[in-house]
């Protein structure tokens, strides 16, 4: 699988507390318009990083604490994290471009 599905209940263990890789973290809700543009484009970055970054995804209304946390005030908000840290964080629409440079530096 290579999109995860993250959750209020699974974001510490899943998201803070791994330290294999980075991860990175789609905030988004299903009556978002410009989600559904970052939808595919978070899907090719999952599937281009398999075994190097871990990708997924966070639903903000059924999974408010984990978005309040970060503080995601809009969305789509992506964010990467890496050894429990935010690394780089993106408001609105991220594209396939910008995603991978930031993936890469944090790969490095």
């Amino acid at each position: 699988m290579a999109e995860h599905t993250f959750s209020d209940a699974n974001f510490a263990t899943e998201v803070e507390q791994e330290s294999s890789m980075p991860v990175l973290v789609d905030f988004w809700a299903p009556w978002c318009g410009p989600c559904r543009i970052q939808g595919p484009i978070i899907e090719e970055i999952a599937k281009e990083f398999e075994g190097k970054v871990k990708v997924g995804k966070l639903e903000v209304d059924e999974n408010p604490m984990s978005a309040q946390k970060y503080n995601v005030l809009s969305i789509p908000t992506v964010a990467l994290y890496k050894n429990g840290q935010i690394v780089w964080q993106g408001v609105g629409v991220q594209s396939k471009e910008k995603l991978a440079e930031e993936l890469q530096s944090a790969l490095s």
